[in-house]
C-alpha cells in the first residue's frame, strides 16, 4: 500500500484538521435537510434559522480551509466541489422550495420562475468562471436564501415575487461581478465587519418570525445595498 507523497509529509494532527474542515463544510447538507424538515413541519422560523446556520458555515469554512492548507495536504479530495454541492442546496434549492411552499411563488408564473431560478443557478455553479481568479462571483451570485427572507418579511405579492425571481435568474448570466467578501484585497475589514452587523440584524429578524419585522428588515438593507454598490464600483474601477 503506497501513500501519497504529499500527504505523507503531513502529521496526523494536520490531516485530522483538514478532514475536520471538510466535515464542517459538509454539515451544510444537514442544515439543508433540517431546513426542509422544519419547513414541511410548519416551523418556518426554524427553517430560516437552519438556512442562516448554512450561511455561517459557508462564510467561515474557507478561512479554516486556508488555515489548514487542505489543498496541499488532501489534494485528492475536492473541497471546492463539496462546497458547490452544499451551496446549491442551501443557497438555491431549499430557498426556492421555501418560496413555493409559503405561497410566495404560486401559480403557473410562480412555478416557471422557480424552475428558471433552479436551472440558471445550476448552470452558473458549473461554469468555469462562476468564481474568478481574482475572487469575484460572476452574475447574480444565487443568494436566493437572502432573497427569500426579504420577500417573506416584506410580504411581497406572489406576482411581484415571480417577476423579480425571473429578473434575478436572468441576471445570473449577466456580465456583472460581485465581491467575495472574505477574499477581498481592499476594504475587506470594513466589508466583513458590516457583514457581521448585518448577520446580527438578520438573526434579530428571524427571532420575530412568523411575525414580520419590517422596520428592522428595512434597516438591514444597508448591507445588501452597500455590497451591490461596492461590487459595481470595484468592477467599474477595474475596467
Amino acid at each position: 500500500m503506497t501513500t501519497s507523497p504529499v500527504t505523507a509529509k503531513a502529521g496526523p494532527l494536520r490531516l485530522a484538521a483538514c478532514w475536520a474542515v471538510h466535515l464542517y463544510t459538509a454539515t451544510g447538507v444537514l442544515t439543508a435537510f433540517a431546513a426542509l424538515h422544519a419547513l414541511f413541519a410548519g416551523e418556518l422560523r426554524a427553517a430560516f434559522f437552519w438556512l442562516y446556520a448554512a450561511v455561517v458555515v459557508d462564510a467561515t469554512d474557507g478561512v479554516f480551509a486556508r488555515l489548514a492548507d487542505v489543498k496541499r495536504h488532501l489534494p485528492y479530495f475536492d473541497g471546492a466541489k463539496l462546497d458547490d454541492i452544499v451551496d446549491y442546496l442551501t443557497f438555491v434549492a431549499v430557498p426556492i422550495v421555501l418560496l413555493v411552499e409559503t405561497g410566495l411563488l404560486t401559480g403557473t408564473l410562480g412555478l416557471v420562475a422557480a424552475c428558471a431560478a433552479l436551472l440558471a443557478s445550476a448552470y452558473r455553479f458549473c461554469h468555469a468562471e462562476a468564481k474568478t481568479a481574482d475572487h469575484y462571483f460572476t452574475g447574480f451570485p444565487s443568494y436566493w436564501n437572502i432573497v427569500a427572507l426579504y420577500f417573506y418579511v416584506f410580504q411581497a405579492p406572489p406576482r411581484v415575487v415571480a417577476v423579480l425571481t425571473l429578473i434575478l435568474a436572468a441576471l445570473v448570466f449577466a456580465p456583472l461581478r460581485f465581491l467575495y467578501p472574505s477574499r477581498m484585497t481592499s476594504l475587506r475589514g470594513v466589508t466583513v465587519g458590516l457583514g457581521v452587523l448585518w448577520g446580527v440584524a438578520v438573526a434579530a429578524i428571524l427571532l420575530r418570525v412568523p411575525e414580520r419585522a419590517v422596520g428592522l428588515a428595512t434597516l438591514s438593507l444597508f448591507y445588501p445595498i452597500y455590497y451591490t454598490l461596492l461590487s459595481f464600483w470595484m468592477q467599474w474601477r477595474g475596467r
